[in-house]
Order: structure tokens, then sequence, then C-alpha cells
């Protein structure tokens, strides 16, 4: 595996599936005993997390949290 002129290099697909790494997952790269590490941040949000953050407040409905319960709960078509 070769680095690239930009300092990028392909982590393989297997690898990348088993720890999870999927598009925009934060990494960072850790130096321990001459060796270099590459792992999720520790303090890093999941991805199900960052979703949530992105969708919070998008939502409008127009209905109160008793009427939207009122719907679900009819026996009305």
């Amino acid at each position: 595996m070769r680095i690239t002129s930009k300092g990028q290099v392909t982590i393989p697909q297997d690898i990348r599936e088993t720890m999870g790494f999927w598009p925009h997952t934060e990494v960072e790269f850790v130096l321990e005993d001459g060796r270099v590490h590459v792992r999720k941040p520790s303090d890093s949000d999941s991805r199900g997390s960052r979703l949530v953050q992105r969708l919070r407040g998008k939502g409008r409905v127009g209905m109160t949290t008793d009427q939207i319960l009122a719907l679900t709960r009819s026996d009305a078509p």
C-alpha cells in the first residue's frame, strides 16, 4: 500500500467494515512505540447521534403531541 502525494491511503474494505469506518467517520492517528494506530476518537458521537442532531428541529407537523397520539389511537381511517 502506498501513500499518495496528498498523504492519503486507502483503508481496505474488510477492515473499514469490521471497524465501522463508514463515510464521514472521524478517525484519529495515535503514535505508540514507533507504530501508528488508526482509531475512532473516544469522544466522537456515533453515526446515529450525528444523524439525530442534523434532523433535530426539522419536522414541521403543525400538530401537538396529544393530537398525534389521538390519531394513532383512533379507529378512524
